[in-house]
């Protein structure tokens, strides 16, 4: 079931060719610290490197080019091999002879710094050679492992490199070797989940079940042997290699149950979503209905109570976790970038264990909102943690917000976010569809062309649209077999009025599990679709506290927000009546060209009685004013300033 998309829309072009023409010269410049940029902590830790990045410099010592000692994370070489993965999908749509030998120069590159036996990882090939695989709580040595295979198959898939798939091939066999449940083998995991989605890539890229299998180990092998890591740091009495974290308990490492008893959403949330979409993987793939069950019961979880309505997810700076249900405080979460991107990732492979619109729907929400809001619009800025509420001054003074940014930094001192972002823009065409056997899923409506190979015969899907600033959509369908193929359209959770036709005849649409299935004979054949978008009030949960009495606003999957720019500050004062109504408009001249939303409310006169904190009497005195947002990816392009994305309703 072989996939080939080429994109035409305008809006996602607009990212593509900035993650091409940007993000990936601008962030290989950071990575050989050719460029003079500010890089600034994600939070005030003193203990978090940001002098440089060395990232590039770290492999080349390792690989006897050069001489020197390893700076910066011990998880560093993650920021290469996701540049390389983001340079390989970059090639699939705009070839690029001289950014292929940069690329095909880091290859050779990392191919000397492996070791013999298949092992490599700058750290501790160059700072603690006797310490491999004996700190797995903190070392990220799969971490990193499992990026590399990733960037591996995504460069083979685009470029042919024989040498990466070789050297990925390498270092899996050196894993399985290492790892698993033999005699003389490592029986554990590592800290951070990522080894099992490059395993299972690898798997579906050459078929050796080997992979397979010891993907499935590892993620079988989790929270089995809940003191693993304690024995080993008690073995390996030296420094830590990060400071801090076995301090989290033992669900920070979604290492307190067997991965079989998982039900909710728990401890770091970047791992705990990598975890979740390499179970999916291997449930889909092995048909293993247990495994996708507890996948649902994260998945809900997630969606229905630790989810935050920009898709973003993770609701404390410490762990970078999840905390319990319904607790979404605006102005302390942390929502990082790559949390929501391994929320997409989850959800795709959700897509292949059972055809549900709810996890495109979610996928999309992510996609429009959290991960794009991680990057500026010069796609040399980025932000790693994505709030829905901020005061710069809090920011500035407050010790417990320092991790909320009101503008977006030139790097980061963990710099997992600007290339993990990199990859997932430049390979969304890999999110439009899901091939199955006899269907396939719309899942993202984007101007696209698109191939399919489905039981020997070839689908051909067009897709026009000019979504989301439009919902009017047509699919024009060729079909070269004789038997029909289901089209599947995505009905979206938040629409509430849309129509069809198939072949210019009026359609009744009817949801199957969200989605409108049309049944597409041989032939060519036309399919008109018009989802009404409309600027729509979003209420949370009363169980969230802090929204009480505040209400959203989106307009088909993007969520607004106030800026300060466009509404001055003292955001907390706007007051949006529930009857106001919500005029939209696109605007050429804006932030490079946004739909904004303008509504008529009240302003809080905070100058109403003077300096006193707290007083009798009444009210404070409202003054009729001007409400205007913003889509809240387009956020913080204006200088700094307040953002607000609940706002106080008024009766």
């Amino acid at each position: 079931m072989n996939n080939e998309t080429m994109i035409h829309d305008t809006f996602w072009n607009r990212y593509r060719k900035l993650v091409k023409h940007e993000m990936i010269p601008y962030q290989w410049d950071v990575l050989n610290d050719a460029i003079d940029i500010n890089i600034e902590k994600e939070r005030d830790d003193d203990f978090i490197p940001n002098e440089k990045s060395h990232a590039i410099e770290n492999f080349r010592i390792a690989a006897k080019r050069s001489q020197g000692d390893h700076y910066g994370w011990v998880f560093q070489d993650s920021d290469v091999y996701k540049w390389l993965e983001a340079v390989s999908y970059s090639l699939m749509y705009e070839w690029d002879e001289d950014l292929k030998k940069t690329a095909d120069d880091v290859v050779d590159l990392i191919s000397e710094a492996q070791e013999e036996d298949g092992y490599l990882n700058t750290y501790f090939t160059i700072k603690a050679p006797e310490r491999k695989y004996k700190r797995l709580g903190e070392s990220h040595e799969l971490y990193c492992a499992g990026h590399f295979i990733e960037a591996s198959v995504a460069y083979y898939e685009a470029t042919g490199n024989e040498k990466v798939l070789s050297v990925a091939r390498k270092l899996a066999d050196h894993i399985c070797s290492v790892f698993g449940e033999g005699e003389g083998k490592i029986c554990g995991v590592d800290g951070h989940e990522e080894i099992e989605i490059g395993l299972m890539k690898l798997y579906h890229l050459t078929g050796n079940d080997t992979y397979l299998k010891e993907a499935e180990f590892f993620l079988r092998q989790r929270g089995k042997d809940p003191e693993f890591f304690d024995r080993q740091k008690a073995a390996d009495a030296k420094d830590p290699i990060i400071a801090g974290v076995y301090t989290f308990p033992k669900k920070y490492f979604q290492m307190h149950v067997p991965v079989e008893q998982q039900d909710t959403a728990e401890g770091h949330a970047v791992r705990l979503v990598y975890m979740s979409t390499a179970l999916a993987d291997l449930a889909a793939t092995t048909n293993d209905k247990g495994l996708a069950d507890v996948c649902r019961k994260i998945w809900r979880n997630i969606a229905d109570k630790r989810m935050y309505i920009t898709g973003g997810i993770g609701s404390t700076v410490i762990g970078e976790a999840f905390t319990l249900d319904y607790d979404l405080p605006n102005d302390t979460m942390y929502c990082e970038t790559c949390a929501s991107i391994g929320l997409i990732f989850f959800a795709i492979q959700m897509l292949r264990i059972e055809s549900r619109s709810e996890y495109a729907d979610i996928m999309e929400r992510a996609l429009y909102n959290t991960a794009l809001a991680g990057m500026a619009l010069d796609g040399r800025h980025f932000f790693y943690v994505n709030p829905l509420e901020v005061v710069p001054e809090k920011s500035a003074n407050d010790p417990g917000k320092s991790h909320v940014k009101p503008v977006r930094p030139e790097w980061l001192g963990c710099a997992c976010c600007p290339p993990n972002l990199a990859r997932m823009i430049a390979s969304v065409d890999k999110y439009i569809y899901t091939a199955k056997e006899d269907e396939i899923l719309v899942n993202l409506f984007i101007r696209s062309e698109s191939d399919f190979e489905l039981n020997g015969h070839t689908v051909r899907i067009k897709q026009e649209c000019d979504y989301p600033r439009s919902g009017k959509i047509t699919f024009l369908v060729s079909n070269n077999g004789t038997n029909p193929v289901n089209l599947k359209i995505r009905i979206p959770g938040w629409a509430d009025d849309y129509a069809g036709k198939v072949d210019e005849k009026t359609a009744d649409i009817v949801s199957d599990n969200g989605y409108w299935n049309v049944a597409i004979p041989g032939g060519d054949h036309r399919i008109g679709y018009d989802i009404q978008i409309t600027p729509k009030r979003w209420y949370c949960n009363p169980k969230v506290s802090e929204n009480i009495g505040k209400v959203a606003i989106a307009r088909g999957p993007q969520v607004y927000c106030a800026e300060g720019a466009d509404n001055g500050i003292g955001l907390h004062n706007l007051n949006l009546p529930a009857d106001s109504e919500l005029s939209y408009e696109w605007r050429d001249d804006i932030l490079g060209g946004v739909g904004v939303i303008d509504a008529k409310g009240w302003r809080t006169d905070a100058n109403d009685f003077g300096e006193g904190l707290y007083y009798t009497g009444n009210r404070p005195r409202e003054e009729e004013c001007s409400i205007r947002l913003i889509p809240y990816y387009a956020w913080a392009n204006r200088g700094e300033g307040e953002m607000r994305v609940w706002l106080n309703e008024a009766k």
